[in-house]
């Protein structure tokens, strides 16, 4: 059973994907709009996004954009759009999976069977310790010194992209491709807020490294304090 938000301006499109999906024992949540949407997806978290790309206030890939930037709950985008240079720029931008409509509820099922299997935690992964610095992947938490850092789910899948590498430099560009899901690139400057936010939490700056150092021109490590 999954929570899933449906972002869907449709009316009669929204109840069928209600019926559909408490017919199979998940719980649903609803909204018309993007913002609506984006909005409900942070007051309550889903499991799995639904999402049309046709909504009244933006388009569906400004909206994928706005939600990657917050969270990486797997989207599939549900749309009647079906060329494939579309789909392609959907996937790039962030989208786990994409279904043209009209679709069979029993194939809707098995998407969100498929990308909870992908982003599911490895059980048996170990905590990463870098110093006094703990990142469970598990748990998707981490602690410094003992004491727990509030990290939204972006500023985790960075420290933890990191903490996997101690010592080695990583570049914008890796850390575009994996962390932010943008394989041909995007803005530096995503990387930079980011690292700024991290910083903070780790009680430094970047004038004053403890544990994220840059390397100038090349991209950023993540060392155990001297």
């Amino acid at each position: 059973m999954a929570d899933v938000l449906i972002i869907e301006d449709d009316a009669t499109i929204r109840t069928a994907l209600v019926r559909a999906l408490t017919s199979r024992d998940h719980s649903t949540m609803t909204a018309p709009t993007a913002l609506d949407g984006l909005q409900s997806l942070v007051d309550n978290p889903p499991d799995v996004v639904l999402m049309d790309l046709g909504l009244p206030d933006l388009d569906g890939t400004a909206l994928l954009a706005m939600v990657r930037a917050v969270s990486d709950v797997p989207v599939i985008v549900i749309s009647a759009r079906d060329d494939d240079k579309g789909i392609v720029a959907v996937l790039d931008a962030g989208a786990d999976d994409y279904l043209v409509k009209p679709f069979a509820a029993d194939q809707l099922e098995a998407r969100i069977r498929a990308v909870l299997r992908r982003v599911a935690p490895d059980r048996t992964a170990a905590p990463l310790v870098v110093g006094d610095l703990v990142v469970d992947p598990r748990s998707r938490a981490a602690t410094l010194r003992g004491d727990p850092l509030e990290l939204s789910p972006k500023e985790f899948d960075l420290l933890a992209h990191l903490a996997e590498r101690p010592g080695e430099v990583v570049s914008k560009r890796e850390l575009l491709a994996k962390v932010w899901n943008q394989p041909y690139g995007g803005a530096d400057k995503t990387v930079d807020v980011h690292l700024h936010w991290l910083r903070r939490k780790l009680g430094e700056t970047a004038e004053n490294p403890v544990y994220l150092h840059r390397v100038r021109g090349v991209g950023v490590k993540l060392v155990p304090p001297p």
